[in-house]
């Protein structure tokens, strides 16, 4: 029999998990908008391999928020469920919310090597400049 504590346990990680997904996208913002005022109308190479990466990380950071986001509103009625003694209900929304969680870090996974690849066309553009 799972108590109303075992869902409560992932509220924290979810919360601090959507702080750093938000703060990721911020950071991302501002590289987009750095590089719109240092390129201008006269994109270089680099630059617009930068943007077909940055649009990949913008779409990754989405989905990643999406399903944490839907983690924790299955987190939430698995609470509920379990709280009016539901208990098959709340189970297996608890395991739904934990397969979201899964899926939200193993985007953010991904993410992060495709960061690195960013940092990578740096990389080469100091090398090469």
């Amino acid at each position: 029999m799972m108590s109303l504590t075992t869902p409560a346990l992932l509220f924290p990680a979810i919360s601090l998990l959507l702080l750093a997904y938000t703060n990721r996208f911020l950071v991302l913002a501002q590289l987009i908008r750095e590089l719109n005022q240092r390129e201008g109308d006269n994109v270089r190479d680099l630059a617009k391999r930068q943007i077909s990466n940055l649009r990949k990380r913008i779409f990754l950071i989405k989905t990643m928020q999406a399903f944490a986001v839907l983690s924790f509103v299955l987190c939430t009625s698995a609470m509920f469920c379990l709280f009016m003694s539901w208990q098959i209900a709340g189970q297996l929304l608890f395991v739904i919310s934990l397969i979201s969680l899964l899926i939200s870090l193993l985007y953010s996974l991904y993410e992060i090597q495709i960061s690195c690849d960013a940092i990578n066309i740096e990389l080469e553009s100091l090398q090469n400049g």
